[in-house]
């Protein structure tokens, strides 16, 4: 597995939540930030998506937990009632790039932990995401970012 560290820095995003199992339902959420961030026209080749699963499904129970679909939003921008906002601080984050492929995006999850232990880094307690570049048809790959810090 192909492991960049990286030093990211904060994104101020607008979100749209589900809460609820992982799944199919996250596409439609996701489907309705984009669809919330074109017509705003915020929905372009160099727009940052992020996928935010906020809860591990093994200690949270399904029901319970909650995923964001997030787009990075400048300081300066008015978000409306439609979205949520919120702030992801940076920091140092294991960067894994994945193909687009739910396949390979699931292979990468089952690694990325053991991986990491490995190489001698902690899971930090910030959210982890997955981040793409760009419109649909530009996307054939992912970023899955792990924020790490170093055993000690």
């Amino acid at each position: 597995m192909n492991i960049k560290i990286d030093h990211l820095p904060n994104y101020r995003i607008a979100y749209v939540r589900q809460v609820g199992p992982y799944g199919p339902h996250n596409v439609k959420v996701m489907e309705k930030l984009k669809s919330w961030a074109k017509k705003k026209g915020l929905f372009n080749k160099n727009s940052t998506i992020l996928s935010i699963p906020r809860d591990n499904p093994e200690v949270t129970s399904p029901e319970n937990c909650r995923y964001d679909a997030g787009i990075v939003i400048s300081n300066e921008y008015q978000i409306d009632n439609d979205v949520s906002e919120d702030k992801l601080l940076g920091g140092q984050y294991a960067i894994y790039r994945v193909r687009h492929t739910a396949e390979d995006i699931q292979k990468a999850w089952d690694t990325i932990f053991a991986e990491l232990l490995k190489k001698g880094y902690q899971v930090d307690s910030k959210p982890m995401f997955e981040r793409y570049y760009g419109e649909e048809n530009d996307v054939d790959y992912c970023d899955i970012c792990v924020p790490i810090t170093l055993e000690q």
